[in-house]
């Protein structure tokens, strides 16, 4: 069978409040939001290209970094490229996220975002 064609279009991450956590992304990232409405929200880079979509569930469950057995443990993170990590991470906790208590690489950061997501701030 022939493969048709398949464009990944952006990535949804599940949230308590859609448009909070959205919100934090648009403050760290600098993205405009292209479609919002009360349970979900869509930001765009200036540049075009796939976007980040954050929808609200009933039943979230704040991932546990790093999970333990038993934990909620995170289905997926985002990997940020930064050109200095000190700055990057100032600025990103400036606009709401935690610095994670486990850092397992010198060069990388692990932050937490409002929902408990981590993501990586990475050099």
């Amino acid at each position: 069978m022939e493969r048709p064609r398949l464009t990944v279009s952006g990535t949804n991450i599940g949230a308590p409040d859609a448009p909070e956590l959205a919100e934090f992304y648009r403050r760290l990232l600098g993205w405009e939001v292209a479609e919002s409405e009360p349970d979900w929200v869509l930001l765009k880079p200036p540049g075009g290209g796939a976007g980040l979509a954050f929808q609200t569930e009933k039943g979230y469950a704040r991932p546990a970094w790093p999970a333990g057995p038993g934990d909620q443990q995170m289905m997926m993170h985002l990997e940020i490229r930064v050109d200095d990590l000190d700055a990057a991470l100032a600025y990103a906790t400036s606009v709401g996220a935690v610095l994670a208590d486990y850092q397992p690489q010198d060069d990388v950061r692990v932050c937490l975002d409002p929902a408990g997501h981590p993501f990586c701030l990475w050099l």
